[in-house]
């Protein structure tokens, strides 16, 4: 009996070390926790405000407020590529350029009270995707609001990849946040070859937030008139145009925004949004001359 002492004593020892370094370990986390812990609220999410007669009351804390917008940020599915554009960043170039920004820092300034989102027409490269994301980015830091990204060939290909037998995610999986989101934007539209599913698909979306009163902002390449060098309204043209088919040569043709999401839908948007032309240059082929120009010297 007396020999199983020692034994045990040892265990202990050996027990006692590894308790020892679990509990350096765990201080040393429980210190880095607490070195971020914020100073103000202490970790709970509100702190109080005073003024020269006491304390006036219990707010949320500038933290919690800063957590919860890089939260939003990331669950509103801005691109990689774009999650730096800001109102800050986008250097307008021409009147249009001027305008357009004008009418986005608007929207955020005056939201919540507004009634029409934005349809942010014009060729590529001029800033449109820029300045719907600026938006988004505004009133999500700011003000705190529930924002969503989509490009729209994107959003119809989830729509399309849920109707997949093995998918593990189902068309009201995908389409939720896009009718719940207080503000979308929806990029490229009309870009996707425009079918008939594509057209019904894009009309119930975007009628579905029309109805909801929610705040959709648009950004598209078409534009109402066909653009010079297009096909005349000729007899045979307008015979095309009322074809039901959508082989490559009648897409080729289809030039207009109209062509593009239908008749019906872009009749909705003229409800839904204020249209906002934006023209100018590719600023692409201007950083592409500019570095051109950098090798040759």
């Amino acid at each position: 009996m007396s020999s199983d002492k020692p034994d045990n004593k040892v265990i202990r020892i050996v027990d006692s070390l590894a308790g020892s370094g679990e509990s350096q370990l765990s201080a040393e986390q429980t210190t880095r926790a607490e070195d971020a812990v914020c100073q103000f609220c202490f970790g709970t999410g509100t702190r109080l405000e005073a003024d020269k007669e006491g304390i006036t009351g219990a707010v949320v804390c500038d933290c919690r407020r800063s957590n919860s917008g890089a939260r939003s940020l990331a669950a509103a599915r801005i691109p990689p590529r774009f999650r730096e554009c800001s109102f800050h960043n986008y250097y307008p170039k021409n009147d249009s350029q001027y305008f357009a920004h004008s009418f986005a820092s608007r929207l955020v300034g005056e939201y919540p009270a507004v009634d029409t989102g934005l349809l942010f027409m014009g060729s590529v490269g001029v800033g449109k995707t820029h300045l719907a994301i600026a938006i988004l980015r505004d009133l999500i830091e700011k003000k705190g609001v529930n924002c969503l990204f989509y490009e729209s060939g994107s959003l119809l290909k989830a729509i399309q990849d849920s109707y997949n037998p093995i998918s593990q995610t189902s068309e009201m999986r995908v389409l939720a946040p896009v009718y719940q989101a207080e503000v979308l934007v929806l990029d490229e539209l009309g870009a996707t070859v425009p079918t008939n599913w594509v057209r019904d698909t894009m009309y119930q979306i975007i009628n579905t937030r029309y109805n909801n009163r929610k705040l959709t902002i648009f950004t598209t390449n078409y534009l109402d008139e066909a653009r010079a060098g297009a096909e005349e309204n000729s007899d045979a043209g307008d015979a095309k145009r009322r074809s039901r088919t959508f082989s490559a040569e009648r897409i080729q043709e289809m030039t207009t925004l109209e062509e593009r999401i239908g008749t019906p839908l872009r009749s909705r948007l003229y409800e839904m949004c204020k249209k906002v032309m934006i023209e100018g240059e590719d600023y692409r082929k201007r950083l592409d001359q500019r570095r051109f120009d950098s090798v040759k010297a």
